[in-house]
């Protein structure tokens, strides 16, 4: 039987639904948080001349200038504009809805949303602080260092990883200097200038790995005592011991007490285990949250039950203006309208005119994009105070919750949920918590009832934190004791859990008591 070899052509229908630019834009604002999305509506406020910051009192004259303008003259506009050549057909735009309507306006859950702001001190520059990087070049330039010292410093330098470990082979810092620089150095000046570079701020720089940058810093103190001599002992002959935690092995082979073993665990606790990643004090503050909700709950009045009370839901806009589409650009576009003629488009005007209905469309897009933000984190956020009432009202009893559970409720796919709780954060009278914190798994308990595996977790961690310290407690103790309290738990479940919560292995926790 042969078979027939060629190329053959047909036809074949599929249907694929594509995103309007319109949808890209308010999915990309919609997973903004709030100091970002202030920053995206101050890019747009620059790259569109038509979108410009609302002033409350100028909105509230031209609304109230509209109010007493004649029905018959708006009745002759749209007169006007059913004559237009087709060539301009798209070319209208709903100035009522844009123009004289772009407050951020919306209802909230007994609330509204947060405006205002320290208008003053929203375009200040952030004061400049010079890099590790600069730092280190500044102190390298104070040491006695020759030419050729200089090329391997500044290798050195470009080499460092971001925990401000140099892990390069000194042999490719030789080739490197020799290919680029024609000059000859050997690896023997390379560890020469890397421990040289290692004494400097912050001590412990350019270290080749762990024990090495310990090591250094123990070196470099102003101390000479036993306790120090016993560390830098640990720490060159004992290392295996140390890092696995023999404590029995270490007091033999040292012929050390347990008071003398835990000051030297101490000072080695005490160290820098990485000097590159240092922060300016002011950088934390850059890092600093910015809730993008305030929840809290409003108790009643006097003589009133406390379940008659009512959650107040915020949405932070207290740095994002109110935006509107600029009067100017207005007069601007009638003034063309008026005196454009058929089939300009290829004119002067025409070119205004169509840059104008292109730059306004954009402005009306982000607006909208900006308000339908507002409504589904807002709709968002209802619903998981409704589904978590009790953590809301006292801060505790967190149930099992799942982005399906939201993305039914307000009827919206669950990408579009993952998108708004990515990165968000709320402010209650708890505390302040990252939305994914109220996103949970089920975990059955014995008597049929569904608990959140953050109380699992919160247990968990009770349990470790008030063991032996001088026997922990392995992954399957832990399994056994959570279910001597009720909780159907896997051992690896457990593990995962307790990896989750940053807490190490047993053999790990052990401690000299």
């Amino acid at each position: 039987m042969k078979h027939r070899q060629g190329q053959h052509l047909g036809q074949k229908q599929s249907l694929q639904q594509k995103l309007s630019p319109q949808q890209i834009q308010y999915i990309k604002l919609l997973q903004l948080p709030a100091m970002a999305l202030e920053q995206r509506v101050k890019q747009e406020l620059e790259v569109n001349p038509v979108l410009e910051e609302a002033d409350s009192e100028e909105l509230e004259q031209q609304e109230s200038l509209l109010e007493e303008e004649p029905e018959s003259e708006a009745q002759d506009e749209m007169q006007e504009e059913a004559d237009l050549d087709p060539v301009d057909q798209n070319e209208e735009i709903d100035w009522d809805s844009f123009l004289h309507n772009t407050e951020y306006e919306g209802e909230s859950y007994g609330g509204g949303y947060s405006g205002g702001g320290n208008e003053e001190w929203r375009d200040l520059p952030n004061p400049y602080h010079e890099t590790l990087l600069e730092e280190l070049e500044s102190q390298v330039a104070l040491l006695d260092l020759d030419e050729n010292e200089e090329l391997i410093a500044d290798q050195i330098l470009g080499s460092l990883d971001p925990d401000g470990y140099f892990r390069r082979d000194p042999e490719s810092v030789v080739d490197n200097i020799s290919f680029n620089q024609g000059v000859l150095v050997s690896s023997q000046q390379v560890e020469y200038v890397r421990k040289k570079i290692q004494q400097l701020e912050p001590v412990g720089i350019a270290s080749r790995d762990l024990r090495d940058c310990l090591l250094v810093q123990l070196e470099t103190q102003d101390r000479n005592d036993e306790v120090r001599d016993l560390a830098i002992r640990i720490l060159k002959k004992e290392w295996s011991s140390f890092e696995r935690k023999h404590f029995s092995k270490l007091k033999s082979r040292l012929d050390v007490n347990d008071d003398q073993l835990r000051s030297a665990f101490s000072l080695i606790q005490s160290l820098d285990p990485k000097p590159g990643a240092v922060a300016h004090p002011d950088e934390d503050s850059k890092q600093m949250i910015e809730p993008d909700f305030e929840v809290r709950y409003q108790t009643p009045e006097d003589g009133k039950s406390e379940e008659e009370g009512e959650f107040v839901i915020q949405l932070n806009q207290r740095n994002v203006p109110p935006l509107r589409i600029s009067p100017h650009y207005k007069k601007m576009w009638d003034d063309l309208k008026k005196n454009r003629k058929k089939k300009d488009k290829k004119s002067e005007e025409g070119k205004a005119r169509e840059f104008i209905r292109d730059k306004v469309e954009s402005a009306q897009w982000f607006i909208e994009s900006i308000r339908q933000r507002q409504n589904t984190l807002m709709s968002t956020m209802r619903t998981i105070v409704a589904l978590q009432e009790d953590f809301f009202k006292y801060g505790d009893g967190l149930k099992p919750m799942i982005l399906k559970d939201v993305a039914e409720r307000v009827n919206l796919d669950i990408s579009t949920i993952s998108r708004v709780v990515n990165g968000k954060y709320v402010q209650t009278p708890f505390g302040v918590y990252e939305l994914k914190f109220f996103f949970s798994e089920g975990i059955q308990t014995e008597d049929g009832n569904e608990v959140s595996s953050y109380e699992v977790k919160k247990l968990l961690s009770e349990i470790i934190k008030n063991e032996d310290k001088k026997k922990p407690h392995s992954d399957q103790q832990l399994t056994d004791m959570l279910k001597e309290k009720g909780f159907k738990v896997a051992r690896r479940t457990v593990s995962k859990y307790r990896e989750q919560l940053n807490l190490p292995v047993a053999r790990l926790r052990k401690q000299i008591i």
